[in-house]
């Protein structure tokens, strides 16, 4: 059977369904008695499986297959829902989704899953509690994490090695903080540190006794590290053996340790009702979509065109024609633009799982909040700012929300919050990832600019602390102490910040110090024609998205006041900034100066709460307009989103009001 054909088919269906039994197994653990989601899991499952059996994808097959076994036991209540259970499924999830990510890339799906399909059987047994347990690398040293785990393997398939180390200091040792920075002095001289038991920050305040432990990748070999630690001065004792990666191959806490602590996994609040009702729907590649819309755009121009030549001849029969085209045109604009609109529930829904299980491996406890999950973006936005916020919330988790015994000291809940929140204003749509973790540090941020060279020191006391922050998103910057699989190495906001201005976006930082930080990112709604009204100032024509206005008026020059050299005026018993375009954006007088009028003509315009007041000269009305870009050699202009093609052949500029709102 030739299925090269089906392939495209088969990776849309199947990533829709490993959604699905995402979804699902967090709601299951949320809710262990619903069996009615465990028999969503387990058609997902089946069909996910008779499709990758039709295709020739036997690894797939074979372990959905027993994903299958176990979740008919479950909705049959022949075995019971544990952590453990739930865990495994959802490490059998995460290979699926490397296989079909494998396909995707032009591979065969192929992965050994020999070790999932053993404890899924250990399950169907009855041995649920023979699930995944702790790893223990030698006494003390605790678990190793999933993402350790994948980096000792790859670092193995490189010709590394990795090696448990025991180091023991004299116990009449003063300054074991000196001796402990010498000895990971020597080892990373030899090669990588991944875990230390304690932690650094641990060891640098001499928090411990006189043994700590740590987890190396080296090509060195055992006798030469061993010689190395024990000449350096009061180490009495290092112990080095060879780990295996099988030892750490799964980690999961223990379903006691997990009744310990209800609150473990992060919760999500529904963003909205998902519709179950079946649909019929064909699938058309994005590029039509595309295609179709530009074809419009030239529509839309010339029928600009007709309008303004209808009202300039009078013909009846022209308008009555023209009338009809554009209400035609209307509807088929907002059909089109529907269908490269797509909600963010689709980017958001992956993070739920992220964030469990980046809460498990930092051992911290963790509520993700989602808000604005209907918000809706261009699709070719919403392919695009996945990874920007992957990076911003593991960030959050990492480096913004603290260990909770941390947290209950400084009389914080123990458990942290992320907030992820999506709301449309003009035509912008802005995310914010919200933490109520420690804040940024800024005598950290400003300490280490200068050690990597990236401010000067004579310039660190001028900074403001927006500009503080900036330089969180430099290439090369981490606040880190210990490099990870998290955090460390330097990369993650700058690529967030590169990959958001190549959106045509912006990315804001907000911080106060022990109650969190707030990166807001900005980013265009690209829908290629919108709905704006035209005004005048001076010679000029601007246009304004009516998405973010308000309320158009004209009011009297004698209700215009002055507070703190800002003009301002009362507007429905709120008293709002008045930006006076001619002068915010330098436009040049005409050659007659005109009388000085006794009215404004203003514009309300609105982001999120915040309202001000536009003055222009005059409207000039409705247009349904075509955005056009202002090209790679105008970028981050003021106030200024993009140009538009007028009936008469004119150029108007589309104002960006959200930078003109004080």
């Amino acid at each position: 059977m030739e299925t090269n054909q089906y392939l495209d088919l088969f990776l849309e269906e199947s990533t829709e369904h490993l959604q699905a039994i995402n979804d699902h197994l967090l709601k299951l653990e949320n809710h262990p008695e619903d069996t009615a989601v465990v028999g969503e899991i387990f058609r997902s499952a089946h069909t996910l499986k008779g499709m990758a059996a039709t295709m020739g994808y036997s690894d797939i097959a074979e372990l959905t297959h027993e994903m299958e076994n176990v979740l008919d036991l479950l909705r049959n209540e022949k075995i019971h829902v544990t952590t453990n259970v739930v865990d495994v499924i959802f490490q059998s999830l995460e290979s699926l989704e490397e296989m079909v990510a494998s396909i995707r890339e032009g591979g065969q799906g192929n992965k050994d899953v020999s070790a999932l399909v053993d404890l899924l059987n250990r399950i169907e047994k009855g041995d649920v509690e023979a699930a995944p347990v702790k790893p223990v690398l030698m006494d003390g040293l605790g678990p190793v994490s999933e993402c350790e785990h994948t980096v000792i393997t790859q670092a193995k398939s490189q010709g590394f090695e990795a090696y448990a180390i025991s180091v023991t200091i004299d116990e009449n040792c003063v300054l074991k903080g000196v001796r402990a920075y010498m000895v990971f002095e020597e080892l990373e001289n030899h090669g990588e540190v991944i875990k230390t038991v304690p932690d650094v920050e641990a060891l640098e305040n001499e928090q411990f006794d006189n043994e700590f432990r740590v987890l190396l990748i080296s090509k060195a070999i055992e006798e030469e590290i061993k010689l190395k630690l024990l000449n350096i001065s009061e180490v009495v004792k290092a112990e080095v053996d060879t780990f295996q990666p099988e030892q750490a191959n799964l980690n999961q806490p223990d379903e006691s340790a997990r009744a310990e602590k209800s609150g473990d996994e992060p919760k999500t609040k529904p963003s909205s009702a998902a519709n179950q009702a079946a649909s019929k729907t064909i699938r058309v590649n994005i590029e039509r979509i595309d295609q179709l819309m530009n074809l419009f755009e030239e529509l839309i121009i010339d029928r600009g065109r007709l309008e303004d030549i209808s009202a300039r001849k009078k013909d009846p029969e022209l308008n009555e024609t023209v009338e009809k085209m554009v209400r035609v045109s209307s509807d088929l604009q907002s059909l089109i633009l529907k269908m490269r609109m797509v909600p963010v529930e689709q980017v958001f829904n992956r993070f739920p799982r992220m964030v469990r299980g980046l809460a498990k491996d930092l051992d911290k406890e963790i509520q993700l909040t989602i808000i604005g999950a209907e918000t809706e973006l261009d699709r070719t936005v919403i392919d695009e700012i996945g990874d920007p916020l992957v990076h911003l919330i593991r960030n959050s988790i990492d480096h913004g929300i603290e260990a909770p015994e941390v947290r209950k000291k400084n009389g914080k809940n123990p458990e942290g919050n992320v907030t992820l929140r999506a709301y449309q204003s003009g035509n912008h749509v802005f995310i914010e990832i919200e933490d109520d973790g420690a804040g940024i540090n800024r005598e950290a941020v400003i300490n280490k600019a200068v050690e990597k060279g990236i401010i000067a020191p004579e310039d660190a006391p001028s900074l403001t602390d927006s500009e503080v922050y900036q330089l969180l998103f430099s290439s090369g910057f981490s606040t880190a102490e210990q490099i990870s699989d998290i955090s460390g190495r330097g990369v993650g906001l700058d690529v967030v910040k590169n990959k958001i201005e190549l959106l045509g976006g912006t990315i804001t930082t907000e911080s106060k110090p022990g109650n969190g930080t707030l990166f807001s990112i900005k980013l265009p709604l690209t829908l290629s024609i919108l709905s704006a009204m035209l005004v005048k100032v001076e010679d000029e024509t601007y246009a304004v998205p009516l998405s973010s206005i308000l309320e158009t008026a004209t009011i009297d020059r004698s209700q215009v006041m002055k507070t703190h050299g800002q003009e301002v005026i009362d507007y429905r018993d709120k008293v709002i900034p008045l930006v006076t375009l001619r002068n915010v954006l330098n436009v040049p007088q005409t050659t007659e100066k005109q009388p000085e009028k006794n009215t404004y003509s203003i514009l309300v315009v609105k982001k999120g709460s915040q309202m001000t007041a536009l003055a222009v000269d005059s409207f000039i009305g409705k247009r349904e307009i075509v955005l056009k870009s202002l090209g790679d050699y105008i970028k981050n202009v003021f106030a200024i989103s993009g140009a538009t093609i007028l009936g008469d052949g004119n150029i108007a500029l589309i104002l960006d009001t959200n930078d003109l709102i004080k």
